[in-house]
């Protein structure tokens, strides 16, 4: 049976920092829970030494499976916490193999498939009995649907995934994945989990709204694309919104979300018409960018903007539905992804800190639940039976006991 433990900090020293984690974590504890095969997930901000992170946790549990990714700041028990230097770890105890992981480099937007298809065998074949997907992936240059098609070609489509893509402090420059001691800079690593009385109830929603007539894609190439409304697209955009043609994509992000309106099956489900796309790479020769997913020419975009009274009451609704599906059900741990936009791009600390609350109280009614999570660049969130990949959303995966 998995067990969780979490803590996060900002202590400057990466070595030190590692180890106050740790030992925050598994407080309470034998002694002897360092030595044992841990899964130890980090999340870390892109001011820490990654690789003096990595030695830190192999020094002080040498058995263990370390993964992670950067990120634009982290959110634990203790809150969020987007300084250069912030540190949240997950350590799951294992009594049995009840986890595996599998990881690739090079991952591009048109590998995306392949990539994440042959991480998914050599999970399956390593780890029977895996019941839930977990990815971190690089958060510039993937195609996120196309990664999860290659999952469901090994998993079958009903596999619960979840998880996020990497960032870096709203540069949109290069993100970084972990294994063990190795840190690639655009990869992705794939953890299974297989334990039998442990399943995952996620909840996911955004709050913008269309604004304006909608683009038509008009030239594009699976997830490229080339031309709204007959000119170069990335351009359009940046005329729109008043800007240079020549802005680079992350600075943009928090202002610059499109909208792509989705099936009226998942209305209801996901409280929302739309689904988000963020724009995290541009070709600085034509002006084209990249989606996280597939567009069609003939699809339509919206710009939005954010409607603070429908992140918080939508938020509401959205931990309400959660915590019904709960039930009278233990949760063991929460894994969280946050779109990096929502930190502290769009939100000062105060309200900040009030989103956050309002996501771990209802959760934390029986006591404090292992939390770790990350401002990224986007979302693996299932809604209506189908996983998805979102941007700009809160998303929460709560692994509870049956």
């Amino acid at each position: 049976m998995l067990r969780f433990y979490s803590a996060s900090n900002s202590i400057v020293s990466s070595e030190k920092a590692m180890q106050r984690c740790l030992e925050a974590a598994l407080a309470g504890r034998d002694a002897d829970i360092y030595e044992k095969h841990l899964l130890i997930v980090i999340h870390t901000t892109v001011g820490h030494d990654f690789r003096g992170l990595l030695s830190a946790a192999h020094q002080l549990c040498p058995q263990a499976t370390v993964v992670g990714c950067t990120c634009n700041g982290i959110i634990g028990v203790e809150g969020a916490n987007e300084n250069m230097r912030a540190l949240g770890i997950m350590v799951a105890e294992a009594e049995e193999r009840e986890f595996g992981i599998a990881y690739c480099e090079g991952l591009r937007h048109n590998n995306s498939y392949e990539k994440a298809r042959e991480m998914a065998r050599t999970l399956k074949a390593g780890t029977p009995g895996i019941n839930m997907v977990h990815i971190l992936a690089s958060g510039i240059d993937v195609a996120a649907d196309r990664a999860l098609e290659g999952v469901a070609e090994v998993f079958g489509p009903e596999m619960p995934v979840f998880g996020g893509t990497s960032s870096d402090n709203m540069r949109a420059i290069s993100t970084y994945q972990f294994v063990n001691c190795q840190v690639l800079e655009r990869g992705a690593v794939m953890i299974g989990y297989a334990d039998p009385g442990l399943s995952v109830e996620m909840g996911v929603h955004h709050g913008n709204v269309p604004v304006g007539q909608p683009f038509t894609v008009t030239h594009s190439k699976d997830n490229q694309v080339f031309a709204l409304d007959g000119r170069p697209a990335w351009s359009l955009l940046m005329e729109k919104l008043n800007l240079p043609q020549n802005s680079p994509p992350g600075p943009c992000i928090p202002f610059a979300g499109l909208a792509e309106r989705l099936p009226e099956e998942y209305h209801l489900a996901y409280d929302n018409q739309y689904i988000l796309r963020a724009v995290v790479k541009v070709d600085e020769e034509d002006y084209s960018f990249y989606m996280p997913a597939d567009c069609p020419e003939g699809t339509r975009l919206w710009l939005t903007q954010r409607d603070e009274n429908l992140i918080f009451s939508g938020l509401e609704r959205m931990m309400a539905q959660l915590r019904q599906r709960i039930g009278g059900r233990k949760v063991a741990a929460i894994f969280h992804t946050d779109c990096a936009a929502r930190g502290r791009a769009m939100f000062n600390k105060i309200v900040k800190d009030e989103i956050i609350e309002k996501m771990q109280e209802p959760l934390m009614k029986d006591g404090k639940v292992p939390w770790l999570g990350m401002y990224g660049f986007g979302e693996f969130t299932k809604i209506n039976g189908k996983n998805l990949f979102h941007n700009y959303t809160t998303s929460i995966y709560a692994l509870v006991r049956n």
